[in-house]
Formats: structure tokens, C-alpha cells, sequence
């Protein structure tokens, strides 16, 4: 049987959502509509480490974009890409292509259009007088989350061009994976 020769990247929490951030999740395991439309469509699966569990571990709060960027958090991504773009250079000098780079939109670390952000989540958690005020603070930039731009940034740097793809998992049913894929 030939194959199909053709990839996508995945962020780690759409074929392991027990690696997000404790708390309600929007699905128990595997984002499973739009991994069934990969395999539907025939593409191998490559799923990209995750920056927030290798940094922190599972025991971490949820952060926003702006706690992320500093130069030791990029680093780990960077260093944690590595391997990705070795891969990514293997299969293309192998005719194989990838196609897509697949993110989690409103993610401070793997957003691809849009990531969450603020300038007041910072501190003590427990010397803030009201969370609700903090969480009111979060905004929905127009721009990637820090592994992301990492990510973007690397393949730059080697002249490898790769669609971004951003998925907002809360509206995962009004995808048309047909024109996205």
C-alpha cells in the first residue's frame, strides 16, 4: 500500500488533554473530531511536546502570555523544538510533506492567532483580594502564544514555510475540516 506521505503537527493536549491545566476540560482524553478528520484524511500525526508540563510539571496554576515571555521559557521551547525540526527536516528531504501545524487558539503558549494575556497576572496568588477583578484582566490578543512564535521563529530561521492552523477547541464542531485540511 502507498502511503500517503503527508503530516500534521499537533499541539500535546489534542491527543492528551490530561496534560492541560487541572481543572473542567472540553474533552476527557483526545480531541477527537479533529483527530478523527486526520485519519479520515490520511495524515500521519506528530504530537509536539508540551511546553507548559515539561517547564512546570502538573501541578501548575493556569498563565497567561505575558508570564511566558522571558528568555527562559523560550529557551525550553526552543530547546524542546528542537527535535521537531529535525523530524520536520527528515521526512521533507524524504518527499514527505507537512502540511499543517496545528495550534490551540487562546492558549498563552500555543496559540496561533490568538493567545490570552494580561499585566496584573503576577504575584502572590494568595495576597490577591479578588480573583474576579484578576480574572477580568485577561485579554484575547491578536497574536501566537510564546511556543508558537518559538515555533515560527525556528522555522524561519531554516526557510521552511508550514501552514498554521488555530484551533479554539470551544468551537471545534463549527470547523470545516474539508477547507482546512
Amino acid at each position: 500500500m502507498e502511503r500517503s506521505r503527508k503530516i500534521c503537527i499537533v499541539p500535546h493536549c489534542f491527543l492528551n488533554a490530561n496534560s492541560k491545566v487541572e481543572g473542567p476540560c472540553r474533552y476527557k482524553a483526545i480531541l477527537k473530531p479533529l483527530v478523527y478528520a486526520l485519519i479520515e484524511r490520511d495524515y500521519g500525526i506528530i504530537q509536539l511536546p508540551c511546553p507548559e508540563l515539561t517547564f512546570y510539571g502538573m501541578r501548575r496554576w493556569g498563565h497567561v502570555r505575558n508570564q511566558f515571555d522571558n528568555p527562559y521559557f523560550r529557551k525550553h521551547c526552543r530547546e524542546i523544538l528542537e527535535p521537531i525540526i529535525l523530524q520536520i527536516k527528515e521526512y521533507e528531504a524524504n518527499d514527505y510533506e507537512i502540511k499543517h501545524i496545528i495550534g490551540v487558539n487562546g492558549s498563552p503558549s500555543c496559540g496561533i492567532d490568538v493567545s490570552c494575556g494580561s499585566n496584573s497576572w503576577k504575584g502572590e496568588i494568595s495576597q490577591i483580594e479578588n480573583l474576579e477583578d484578576l480574572k477580568k484582566d485577561i485579554t484575547y490578543d491578536n497574536k501566537p502564544g510564546i511556543y508558537m512564535q518559538e515555533f515560527m521563529q525556528l522555522l524561519k530561521e531554516d526557510g521552511i514555510e508550514i501552514n498554521f492552523i488555530g484551533i479554539n477547541e470551544k468551537d471545534i464542531d463549527k470547523y470545516d475540516f474539508d477547507k482546512i485540511l
